[in-house]
């Protein structure tokens, strides 16, 4: 067990924050995190007051977003200098013999500190196209490194292990913090793992376990998203 300063950081596909609303407020604030990395944030009309109004359910505060993603921090944590940069990817994708368009992706991140030492957190969304995401990757990554910093990576990236992208992620030398921690969609019947949290060298840290977390229900979890959430405690290694 670590006994030296920890940061617990909640990732979260909220589907729009168009489910149960108080479902997720109440898994959310059970997981109790200084920083959450939101995707699939609410948007359209109102997005600025709907996303803090969703922070305001959770007990957090709206600090900054690109698309579809945000990061929400708790009191007496602070996430500066964001960066947020749109991602490029194709407007078309075709799925057997059906062609659907895809929403413009985006990224988003920014500087903190844990026992002292700068790191940074970094959210993301990829898109369906199998080789857009791809392309998607490699600007996401290069907006990581831009920080000069340690880094988490985490966010919803549309594809189970052993797919293209989930190596890219190993050959960039990043570890899988969520390799034990089970499939996360659909909630109401996880069977594949597509939400990732990855972890640069120089840090530390692990996956929280649902079931661990007191206050955590399955009823909550099923109602509050199509997604499960992944609660990351980072440490000094």
């Amino acid at each position: 067990m670590n006994d030296g300063p920890s940061m617990r950081v909640l990732s979260y596909n909220v589907h729009r924050w168009g489910d149960d609303r108080e479902a997720l407020a109440r898994v959310v604030r059970a997981c109790a995190p200084d920083v959450m990395l939101v995707q699939e944030a609410p948007t359209w009309w109102g997005t600025r007051r709907k996303r803090e109004a969703m922070a305001a359910t959770f007990g957090l505060r709206y600090v900054a977003a690109s698309a579809r993603n945000a990061i929400l921090v708790a009191k007496g944590t602070e996430v500066v200098d964001p960066l947020h940069w749109r991602v490029w990817r194709p407007f078309v994708r075709r799925r057997f013999r059906f062609i659907a368009t895809q929403l413009a992706g985006g990224s988003v991140g920014g500087r903190t500190s844990l026992g002292g030492v700068e790191l940074a957190l970094v959210v993301c969304h990829l898109g369906l196209h199998i080789r857009g995401r791809q392309h998607e990757l490699e600007q996401v990554l290069r907006g990581c490194k831009s920080f000069n910093l340690p880094y988490l990576l985490v966010g919803d990236l549309n594809e189970e292990p052993g797919g293209p992208v989930w190596d890219r992620l190993a050959a960039e030398g990043l570890t899988d913090l969520g390799v034990d921690a089970g499939p996360t969609f659909h909630s109401d019947n996880p069977v594949k793992r597509i939400d990732g949290a990855h972890l640069s060298p120089g840090l530390a840290g692990r996956v929280i376990p649902l079931d661990s977390i007191e206050g955590v229900t399955r009823a909550d979890l099923v109602a509050g998203s199509d997604h499960l959430p992944m609660l990351v405690e980072l440490n000094l290694p």
